[in-house]
């Protein structure tokens, strides 16, 4: 595998062990994400709540304006 044998490369051309961490972080996220660990890690109410916020976005009477949020969390945004 080309794209394989190119990572390995990569990594090994890097000296910074914050940054080889940051990017071992990075997949293994992309790797659990991949996965569905997120979802699964969600109990069954948390899963119902969050297909019905996705299916209350595709109406528009369900949504808020971006002017209203930022209305309503200016003491927050003002910081």
């Amino acid at each position: 595998m080309k794209a394989r044998e190119d990572l390995h490369r990569l990594i090994d051309t890097i000296d910074n062990e914050k940054m080889l961490r940051s990017y071992l972080t990075l997949f293994r996220q992309l790797r659990a994400h991949e996965t569905g660990a997120l979802w699964n890690s969600l109990s069954a109410v948390e899963q119902q709540e969050l297909m019905s916020a996705y299916d209350e976005s595709f109406d528009p009477a369900e949504l808020v304006s971006h002017t209203q949020m930022r209305e309503e969390h200016r003491k927050w945004l003002s910081q």
